[in-house]
């Protein structure tokens, strides 16, 4: 166990000794390149003010609130896709068609419709979210275990019980890795749209008006604490996937 708890720090160690070597030696400018120090230093600044907490809040906020509104809708679709070629066969190509177009190109129709608010944010985040939930729950459905649902059959299982009891449950594993994906997308689109769409805060606000004034420093700070809310986040939908889906594999 523990030599597995070694292989988990090498590539971070790795990554912050050529970092410091860079930036230490100056072999890149400290205009592009802080020295880890200095970062760290900026991170223990921005919490012990509390000048990053409504940035934190407001980004977890808009987060949340898209992947609450994807799961609430692109989980049914999936799921009535995969379980009905008639439904499948009509939404397919909306469904590729539409999932097929970057999220950050529909910016300005986003803007158009939900102006520059939180609402434009959020629906555009459940927009990108929403499609890889539909794809992995209609997958889910594909991927169950055929013997499964000709058992249920056999014992004149059908309708909503078959749905409820075989086919729900087997498709939830691939449920929760659409999940996964999703909320990490929902994470990056929120910081995107918090650069370029107007807000008084959000790290995406912070990260790039660090930039725009050259605070460097502050501006790697803000992108560590984005990525370390990312894995804290994926973590802890491991963790209620372990518990939640504890047949998954079996």
């Amino acid at each position: 166990m523990k030599n597995k708890k070694i292989y988990y720090v090498i590539v971070p160690l790795i990554i912050l000794v050529v970092w410091a070597i860079l930036s230490n030696l100056k072999l890149i400018s400290p205009l592009f390149l802080s020295t880890p120090q200095a970062v760290f230093i900026e991170v223990i600044n921005l919490f012990a003010s509390g000048e990053v907490l409504p940035d934190i809040l407001f980004t977890l906020y808009r987060v949340f609130l898209g992947f609450i509104v994807a799961c609430l809708i692109g989980i049914p679709i999936g799921l009535l896709m995969g379980y009905s070629d008639k439904i499948y066969n009509s939404l397919e190509f909306v469904v590729e068609f539409f999932r097929s177009i970057p999220a950050t190109a529909l910016f300005p129709l986003f803007l158009l419709f939900f102006g520059i608010g939180d609402q434009s944010k959020i629906a555009l985040t459940a927009w990108a979210a929403g499609f890889v939930l539909i794809i992995n729950s209609m997958y889910g459905v594909h991927l169950g275990k055929e013997s499964r649902i000709k058992s249920a059959k056999t014992m004149r299982m059908s309708g909503f019980t078959l749905f409820q009891k075989i086919i729900f449950p087997e498709a939830l594993p691939q449920i929760f890795s659409g999940m996964r994906i999703a909320i990490s997308l929902s994470l990056v689109i929120v910081v995107v749209t918090e650069m370029f769409i107007g807000t008084n805060f959000g790290l995406g606000h912070r990260i790039i008006d660090a930039q725009l004034v050259y605070r460097i420093s502050e501006m790697y700070a803000t992108i560590f604490i984005t990525g370390v809310l990312g894995f804290l986040i994926n973590k802890g939908f491991i963790f209620a996937e372990k518990r939640i889906v504890h047949w998954k594999g079996k």
